[in-house]
């Protein structure tokens, strides 16, 4: 989900929801992960931060500034000055869900998972019905690979905003990786068919349909995918997979060539190019 280029200071709750949400993209060897916050690029833009501290300066005890420059930090990836906005928004505010939600992310990207996973639950424990929060926590089960524990909060998620994709495509990631491919294929199309904007699902949804040797559906998904980020190496790979299954063996190539010079460290790719008689370069 992107936010449109709105004033941090006009929109506080959307730019806090998104924080804690993540989109996904897939890798060579066909697992899909977790890529982190899609946020507004003037989120984390030097300006807003500037503008966000003379807020604090006026409003010092105020926790939703706080929680917004916090916000602002981790999106320009100073995760340290995110902790520290957010340990004052807390501290300021003790039951300030959106917060704990969001030092939770901070702590998850440092890979601090036991710390993410109690900000999370304390967010839930504040507010029951806050879907975010479960989602956070069910990405932080799976980097744990406790995975009963993510399908259970992803699982509430959708109940509690059965119209937000994210919780569908995060636990079709988790069915992938158990090879459940048409329980992904699944969960894909219902985060495809509540928001058609993001290439992730597409690229999840190809990649299970590589796997149940459905070429043609691979190969739509991926040119759709790849209309929204051409740049997406590991979706150029993927087209190559199922073009080199349909034989256009001239589409498979210069597929692959794409995501080589996207990716010029991408292994797959290279050696696929060699099977297909092309040196790389």
């Amino acid at each position: 989900m992107i936010v449109t280029r709105l004033s941090l200071i006009v929109r506080p709750v959307a730019v806090a929801a998104v924080l804690v949400l993540g989109v996904a993209a897939c890798t060579p060897n066909g697992a899909t992960v977790d890529t982190g916050p899609v946020i507004d690029r003037f989120t984390g833009s030097e300006a807003n931060i500037t503008s966000l501290t003379e807020v604090i300066r006026l409003s010092p005890s105020d926790p939703l500034a706080y929680n917004m420059r916090g916000a602002a930090y981790a999106k320009a990836g100073n995760l340290t000055a995110a902790l520290g906005d957010f340990n004052m928004a807390i501290q300021l505010n003790p039951n300030y869900a959106q917060a704990f939600a969001n030092r939770g992310l901070v702590h998850r990207t440092a890979r601090r998972y036991p710390e993410a996973l109690r900000d999370y639950g304390r967010a839930i424990e504040i507010n029951p019905a806050y879907d975010l929060a479960y989602i956070g926590r069910g990405n932080v089960n799976r980097d744990m690979n406790n995975i009963p524990a993510a399908m259970q909060d992803f699982a509430s998620a959708i109940r509690l905003a059965p119209g937000d994709p994210t919780a569908y495509h995060n636990r079709g990631v988790i069915y992938q990786r158990q090879g459940n491919h048409q329980f992904a294929i699944q969960d894909f199309t219902a985060a495809i068919e509540r928001n058609a904007s993001e290439p992730g699902p597409f690229v999840g949804r190809a990649t299970s349909y590589l796997a149940t040797n459905f070429a043609k559906g691979a190969l739509e998904d991926l040119d759709l995918a790849l209309n929204y980020d051409n740049r997406n190496a590991d979706a150029w790979f993927k087209r190559g997979l199922a073009c080199e299954q349909l034989q256009q063996i001239d589409e498979a190539k210069r597929s692959y060539q794409a995501s080589l010079r996207l990716e010029p460290q991408n292994q797959a790719a290279r050696d696929a190019l060699i099977r297909l008689g092309v040196q790389p370069n």
